[in-house]
C-alpha cells in the first residue's frame, strides 16, 4: 500500500517530514533481503519496517487531506465573511444617505434614477414636481429634472443630471468617498447645442471615479468597463431619443400618451385638461422635428426595433445580460427607456408582430430575450414593487 501510495503520490515522503513525520529511507534491494529468514519469509524487522512504511504513507495522506479540507473551510468562511463585510459596509453607506429625488414620473431619465435607487434598495422620497410651475424646484438654479437632494451627515449636496446622479452614487456605494468629494469629478459646464441654445452639460458623466483595486473586483477588467460606459451613453445619445417620436407619432397615440402623462403626473384640474389637448398636439408637431434631426426612417417604429436589436446582438448569446450572469449600469438603463415606451402611450401594441419579441410572454424569441430576462431580474432585488416598473 504504501508503494501504491508513492506511486499515485510520489511526493508523500516529503509532506510527511515537511508535517513533522520521519522520511520513510529507501533501503536498498540487497538490503531488504537480507532480512529474510531461513525459510526465505521476511523476518521481524522487515515485517515491522514495512508496517511502518504503511502506517506513515497512511498518515501523510489523511494528515495532508485534513490540512487541505481545513483551507479549503476556511478560505469559504473568509469568502462569506468578505461577502458580508461588503454587504454591511454597503448597507451602512447607504443608511448614512437621505435621499430626495424631484421628479416627473413619467420622464425616462427620472426613471433611471429610481430604476437604480430600487436596484440598489437605496430609500428615497419622492418630490412630484409640476411640469408647469415647477415650483418645487424653485431652490435650484438648475431647472431640469432629475434632481437628487442627498443629505450625508451635515452635508447636503444636490447632484443633477441623471447619468450623473447613478454614476455619482454607484462611486459611493463601492468606493466609500465622501459624496461631497465624489461630485466634484463630475464639473457642469455651459455648452451651446447644435440649435444654438445654451445647455449645462457634465464632464465625466459615465465613469466611476474608482482605483484599480476598486474597478477590478467590480468589472473584473477594462474591456467590461469601456462597454458599459458605452452603451450607458448610446442609451442617453440614441435609444431615449427614439422614444417621443414613437409615443407621439400620430394624434391618437400623442394623445394617449398625454392622457397616460396627466393620470400619472402632477396637474391641476384645469393644467391637466390643457396639457392633455395641447400638449398632445404640440408634442406630435415636435416629434416631426425630432425625426428630422436624428435623420429617422419614414416609419419610425423600424428605428426603435432595429435599436433594440442592436443591443440585443450586443449582448450576444453566451449571457443573459450585458453585466454578465447580473445587470450592470447599461442592463439597467436600457430596460427602463424601452419599457417605458411600453408604458407611455401604445408604442408597443400587441398587433404589431415585432414588437412580441420585446415584451415579457411565455415563448421567447430565437434571439436573446434580454428585456424578458431583464425585467424580471430587476424586478426580483426588492419585494416592494419597483418605483419605475409599468
Amino acid at each position: 500500500m504504501a508503494q501504491a501510495a508513492r506511486a499515485l503520490w510520489p511526493g508523500g515522503h516529503a509532506l510527511a517530514w515537511r508535517l513533522g513525520g520521519s522520511p520513510a529511507s529507501r533501503l536498498p534491494v540487497q538490503s531488504r533481503a537480507g532480512f529474510a529468514g531461513a525459510a526465505g519469509g521476511p523476518g521481524p524487522a522487515a515485517v515491522a519496517r514495512k508496517g511502518s512504511r504503511r502506517f506513515l504513507g497512511t498518515a501523510a495522506l489523511a494528515l495532508g487531506g485534513a490540512v487541505g479540507l481545513y483551507y479549503t473551510a476556511r478560505w469559504h468562511l473568509r469568502a462569506q465573511d468578505l461577502r458580508a463585510e461588503r454587504s454591511a459596509t454597503q448597507l451602512s453607506l447607504s443608511d448614512r444617505l437621505q435621499l430626495t429625488l424631484y421628479q416627473y414620473k413619467t420622464c425616462p431619465f427620472c426613471s433611471k434614477v429610481r430604476a437604480f435607487l430600487d436596484f440598489h434598495a437605496l430609500p428615497y422620497q419622492v418630490v412630484e414636481v409640476n411640469p408647469v410651475r415647477r415650483a418645487e424646484i424653485k431652490f435650484s438654479s438648475y431647472r431640469k429634472v432629475p434632481i437628487l437632494l442627498a443629505q450625508e451627515g451635515e452635508s447636503l449636496q444636490q447632484l443633477n443630471d441623471s447619468s450623473v446622479i447613478i454614476s455619482a452614487l454607484k462611486t459611493y456605494l463601492v468606493s466609500g468617498q465622501p459624496l461631497e468629494v465624489i461630485i466634484t469629478y463630475y464639473p457642469s459646464m455651459k455648452a451651446v447645442n447644435d440649435q444654438g441654445k445654451e445647455v449645462t452639460e457634465f464632464c465625466n458623466k459615465y465613469w466611476l471615479m474608482l482605483d484599480e483595486k476598486e474597478a477590478q473586483r467590480m468589472y473584473g477588467g477594462k474591456e467590461a468597463r469601456t462597454e458599459e460606459m458605452k452603451w450607458r451613453q448610446w442609451a442617453d445619445d440614441w435609444l431615449v431619443h427614439l422614444i417621443s417620436p414613437n409615443v407621439y407619432r400620430t394624434p391618437t397615440e400623442a394623445l394617449a400618451s398625454f392622457d397616460y402623462i396627466v393620470r400619472e403626473g402632477k396637474f391641476g384640474a384645469v393644467e391637466g385638461a390643457v396639457a392633455k389637448y395641447l400638449g398632445a398636439a404640440a408634442m406630435f408637431l415636435i416629434s416631426k422635428r425630432l425625426k428630422s434631426r436624428h435623420h429617422l426612417q419614414d416609419d419610425v417604429r423600424e428605428d426603435l426595433y432595429e435599436a433594440a436589436d442592436k443591443w440585443v446582438a450586443a449582448v450576444g448569446k453566451d449571457r443573459p445580460f450585458m453585466g454578465g450572469q447580473q445587470p450592470n449600469l447599461a442592463d439597467l438603463v436600457s430596460v427602463v427607456v424601452v419599457r417605458g415606451a411600453q408604458t407611455e402611450g401604445p408604442v408597443f401594441g400587441l398587433g404589431e408582430p415585432r414588437c412580441r419579441q420585446y415584451l415579457p410572454g411565455p415563448a421567447p424569441p430565437p434571439q436573446r430575450h434580454w428585456l424578458h430576462l431583464s425585467s424580471g431580474a430587476l424586478r426580483k432585488t426588492n419585494d416592494k414593487e419597483l418605483s419605475w416598473f409599468p
